[in-house]
């Protein structure tokens, strides 16, 4: 392998904290006409920077590549996930006092499905989503949406045309933007002096504690914790001053950033107790990244072990939602339909293709009660009580679920 350079800061890679293989997007799901004629794949290694903190894959698609026409996830298909953006919506007008002529906007907005709540507020938020497909959608709800990608250059564009705004939103985009600096230059650009910015993504922390290896996929350039990224935002002339712990994503944080010039808001404690649990677990060690390798192969032999035993005892397993952590796992593994027979999903975009590099069948959740199988492997495991409940009909025919991430687990 030739030198891997650090897309933050330049330096050399060095510290390899896992090696997942080759696989392809894990977005790309294939209609049956593609199945026969191979599929793009790349490496996916992840290397820690012991320079600026920051943990990144190394072989990636350009963003073009990936969040396009064919782009197939919509945010609105999980219950959970829009009445968490609402009660986002509800609390976050209330703490920042924000009114009718306050400038809102929202960088990967995917389907609309949390700017969709500021309507109440008598807000007319804008959403930047480069997909076309989720785009239109939002469109069609009456949401103002710019077909692009955010950098430096949009946003000049946009203070030019409309001014700075009061809240710029970003929920699970920071990780998803490989020129990360250029990124966070342009939410400085775009935030008004008195302005915030809330970012939500998944916790570096809890991957490599709960060994969510799943979530590492090319189409997330990096992998964040609060070392890296205050790094990032201090040098782009802008401070944290609060995050708050979520469950969403199997733990998350929602980050608070204003301009360091920002004298009205206060940096709360929450920010460096964050970074004192980070240091505490020894994500500025190298250790840690090394040894995160040898748990990810232990889980896999066992994954192995437990798939084996259950088809020698002659029990059907079916998936339940064509999630993207689902196909790192399944290509890691090399989980097929020998073991999978289907994934069933309730998004009608997914469905009646096939997934990427197991080319398991994609297929309706009413597929589930003609065949009534002994397991239901819940691939989205952060929403498991979600599915649980919506699939508790299995039970009538002695049907049961399984986990596999962060440890096996039948209920």
């Amino acid at each position: 392998m030739g030198q891997s350079i650090c897309r933050y800061c330049g330096a050399e890679l060095k510290i390899c904290m896992t090696d997942l293989g080759v696989a392809p997007l894990s977005n790309d799901y294939l209609a049956n006409n593609r199945l026969s004629k191979g599929q793009h794949t790349l490496p996916l290694k992840v290397f820690y920077c012991d320079a600026c903190k920051l943990v990144q894959v190394v072989d990636y698609e350009m963003p073009e590549g990936v969040f396009n026409e064919e782009y197939k996830y919509y945010s609105s298909f999980s219950t959970s996930w829009l009445k968490h953006s609402e009660n986002y919506v509800d609390y976050i007008v209330k703490r920042l006092e924000l009114t009718n002529t306050s400038k809102v906007m929202e960088i990967a907005s995917n389907d609309g499905y949390l700017l969709q709540y500021f309507k109440k507020y008598q807000i007319n938020p804008l959403g930047i989503e480069p997909s076309t497909s989720t785009a239109e959608i939002a469109k069609s709800k009456g949401i103002e949406t710019i077909d692009d990608f955010f950098g430096a250059t949009l946003a000049e564009k946009l203070v030019c045309e409309r001014d700075k705004f009061d809240l710029i939103i970003g929920n699970n985009v920071l990780a998803h933007v490989p020129y990360i600096g250029d990124f966070v230059k342009g939410l400085s650009l775009a935030l008004k002096e008195s302005g915030t910015i809330t970012l939500e993504f998944p916790h570096l922390l809890n991957l490599i504690k709960y060994n969510q290896f799943d979530t590492i996929y090319h189409e997330h350039f990096s992998y964040l914790d609060i070392l890296s990224v205050k790094r990032i935002f201090h040098d782009n002339g802008m401070k944290i001053y609060d995050i708050q712990k979520l469950d969403t994503h199997g733990g998350s944080l929602r980050v608070f950033i204003s301009h360091k010039a920002n004298a009205n808001v206060d940096i709360s404690e929450a920010v460096e107790n964050i970074i004192n649990e980070e240091l505490a677990f020894g994500l500025d060690k190298v250790n840690v990244y090394k040894e995160f390798h040898e748990k990810v192969k232990n889980i896999k032999l066992n994954i192995w072990a437990k798939l084996i035993n259950l088809k020698k005892n002659k029990k059907t397993i079916v998936g339940y939602g064509a999630a993207a952590k689902g196909n790192t796992l399944f290509n890691y593994c090399g989980i097929k339909n020998d073991i999978i027979d289907y994934v069933a999903d309730i998004s009608p975009f997914k469905q009646n293709l096939y997934l990427p590099g197991s080319f398991i069948p994609v297929v309706s959740p009413e597929r589930i009660k003609e065949t009534k199988p002994d397991y239901v492997l819940i691939i989205p495991w952060n929403l498991k009580t979600e599915i649980i409940s919506q699939l508790s009909y299995i039970r009538e025919w002695g049907g049961r679920f399984l986990v596999l991430i962060p440890e096996i687990t039948e209920l």
